[in-house]
């Protein structure tokens, strides 16, 4: 299901023209309006919309109607004409009864914040889990906007009783139709969870660390994600470029095996229906021992990214773990502030001064590869904080035991018992129960 008909002659897919108005209110977002016009812009790309032009308007008292006061929709009208604009993306949260009432005073389609970035994950999602991710959330979205979408709104139709009874209007009966089948999908969503903890289950006792990316949409997760990993993941200059998960193996520095997942960039006002209907993508974060978060540091908005990051992941139960936390209480988050190539020798120096003065922060261009391999050591000695040396004896016979410590561990040393294998071998705590548990 798409906001937009995309019918031969509707003229609203890739090449569309469209205008980008940015409602301002006081307090409401630390960004600039030019940065907030930027993002609107880039998402708009992201599906191919042509942006012919951008208007940003103060807002002091919102409108219940139209949300802009009667002079700015006036302002908005005179801009589609002029600029012969298809389209009017609106970068904010609009109700079904403004988005109707906006069309019908501009005389042009209007899309909001959260249905364009439906548009752009509808069109992206690659697998049977994100198809089925993005239509839930879809149909969330649609439920409430059926009387600005939908042509045949005002036919009754009788019925038998199964379909709702004599005199149920159309309306009633779409409703209907949508609250089953968001109820068919959340099913198949909950299995898909239930998959993916067996599957989380399975790797934990393999037991192979594993390794999240996170960070705000066009960070350079998917640059950093190929480089570590020598994938060709999808990894370009757009927003949203990545949406399904993707997981590979790595090799880290005295660790033999390692999981890199690459997620879903976030983005600050991610609609709740996305939130909510990517919880089972997003788990896999939950689930990591160890998250990077990736920030783009030239972006002049890096800080208020990262804060949106930071709500995403507490919104989905991950938070910055305490130094003194136990080891099941979250996993640690290390910063790793990319493209610091495209920063001036005096503003990259400065970076690199303040990542110097934090344990938790790491500067690497992903793009040129500059400390990539700084990262992976303090990867692995992050994942290797708690091991010790333990002298553990082994059944000669049992040869799995004693590979398994060798893939897992550090073996400084082995010798025959009798019939036992004894080793010397560095193995963390969470290795070492694991290695029991076997």
């Amino acid at each position: 299901m798409s906001v937009f008909n995309r019918d031969e002659d509707d003229g609203l897919s890739r090449g569309a023209r469209a205008l980008v108005a940015l409602p301002e209110r006081a307090g409401d977002n630390p960004r600039t309006a030019e940065a907030r016009l930027d993002e609107a812009a880039g998402l708009a790309a992201a599906i191919g919309i042509d942006v012919v032009g951008r208007l940003a308007f103060r807002l002091r008292d919102p409108k219940p109607a139209t949300l802009f006061g009667s002079g700015q929709v006036e302002q908005i009208a005179l801009a589609i004409r002029q600029d012969e604009a298809e389209l009017l993306v609106v970068d904010a949260a609009l109700t079904p009864i403004q988005q109707r009432n906006l069309e019908k005073a501009i005389e042009a389609k209007v899309i909001d914040r959260t249905g364009l970035i439906l548009e752009i994950f509808g069109e992206r999602a690659a697998t049977a889990e994100g198809r089925l991710q993005v239509e839930l959330a879809h149909l969330d979205y649609q439920a409430g906007r059926l009387v600005r979408s939908w042509t045949h709104l005002e036919r009754q139709r009788g019925g038998f009783g199964f379909l709702g009874g004599p005199g149920e209007t159309q309306i009633e009966a779409d409703r209907r139709m949508i609250r089953d089948r968001m109820a068919k999908l959340r099913r198949e969503l909950e299995q898909v969870r239930r998959t993916r903890g067996l599957h989380r289950a399975r790797r934990q006792r393999a037991p192979w660390p594993v390794i999240a990316l996170v960070g705000y949409t066009n960070a350079g997760k998917s640059t950093l994600f190929n480089r570590m990993t020598g994938a060709r993941v999808m990894a370009e200059d757009l927003l949203f470029a990545t949406l399904d998960p993707t997981m590979r193996q790595i090799s880290l520095p005295g660790l033999d095996k390692a999981i890199l997942s690459d997620t879903v960039g976030f983005v600050s006002d991610l609609p709740t229906q996305l939130v909510a209907a990517f919880r089972a993508t997003l788990e896999e974060v939950t689930g990591a021992d160890i998250i990077l978060h990736v920030r783009d540091i030239a972006h002049p908005d890096s800080d208020a990214q990262a804060a949106d990051v930071l709500t995403v992941l507490g919104e989905i139960g991950v938070g910055p773990r305490a130094p003194d936390a136990e080891a099941g209480e979250g996993a640690p988050i290390l910063e790793v502030w990319n493209k610091i190539d495209m920063l001036d020798e005096e503003s990259r120096s400065a970076v690199e001064a303040e990542a110097s003065r934090r344990e938790d922060v790491v500067t690497l261009s992903a793009l040129q590869g500059d400390g990539v391999e700084q990262l992976r050591r303090i990867v692995s000695d992050r994942l290797s904080v708690g091991n010790r040396v333990r002298t553990l004896a082994v059944p000669i016979a049992d040869g799995a035991a004693i590979a398994w410590l060798h893939a897992h561990g550090e073996v400084l040393g082995q010798e025959v018992d009798g019939d036992r294998m004894v080793l010397e071998v560095r193995l963390s705590d969470a290795d070492l129960a694991r290695f029991e548990a076997r």
